[in-house]
């Protein structure tokens, strides 16, 4: 997973396209406005609980993002209860390493829940659309695929791959994770459970075609710079 916000000014150049590919930069802007990135301006603070199983294993961990400030408030995993808040430009700074495990988790949380935003936010990964439409790995349907690319240097897993399974609405239906780049898939989940909160649009839960993973959110809660507060309801 790649860093966010406060990555946006570098500039990389990666690869060409092949020969199955179409470059399409504007089908990236589609995604992420199907999701509303437009209106995340609006938002001053995201709060919210990644919940994660994998076989027998269950995770949680919660947050508060500051995005205009890029600021962090680890809440806790349940191993630990003591917020730990710190500023995602400070994470070069000597002594910073132990915040940089906490925020290399706070990447790969963020990502699940707001991914789509991403493919306008993150300057770095090239956005290719396969010229025909193929066989969605879960439901097995036709469809559109759109790979999304991260250069092999930079971020916390460089090279990470991420195929797009959109529906007929530019919505992620379903996904294939490919961490560094794999050609064997390290996630391939659903991408379901659409809310609307203020202007955005939110996944809220994501599940394998075996049941041995699934990613959900709970406790998301919005402030927006109206001063309005949006909970979800659950």
């Amino acid at each position: 997973m790649r860093l966010t916000i406060a990555a946006l000014l570098m500039l990389c150049l990666f690869g060409r396209a092949g020969s199955i590919f179409s470059q399409e930069p504007a089908i990236g802007e589609k995604i992420a406005e199907a999701y509303g990135v437009s209106g995340f301006g609006e938002i001053e603070e995201l709060k919210f609980t990644f919940n994660v199983r994998k076989g027998e294993t269950e995770v949680s961990r919660s947050w508060i993002w500051l995005p205009k400030e890029d600021r962090i408030t680890f809440l806790g995993d349940g191993k630990t209860d003591k917020a730990i808040t710190y500023d995602r430009k400070d994470l070069s700074a000597p002594g910073s390493e132990s915040l940089k495990e906490i925020d290399a988790h706070f990447i790969n949380d963020q990502y699940w829940l707001l991914f789509p935003f991403h493919l306008v936010w993150d300057d770095a990964a090239k956005v290719e659309m396969h010229s025909e439409n193929v066989k969605f790995p879960i439901s097995g349907r036709m469809g559109r695929m759109v790979s999304v690319i991260y250069p092999p240097v930079g971020g916390y897993t460089p090279g990470d791959r991420y195929d797009l399974f959109l529906d007929d609405n530019d919505m992620v239906a379903e996904w294939i994770y490919r961490r560094g780049g794999s050609e064997i898939p390290t996630v391939t989940a659903t991408w379901q459970d659409n809310r609307r909160m203020g202007p955005i649009v939110m996944s809220l839960n994501h599940e394998s075609a075996d049941n041995s993973f699934r990613a959900w959110f709970t406790g998301v809660e919005l402030k927006l710079s109206s001063g309005e507060r949006i909970k979800l309801e659950e």
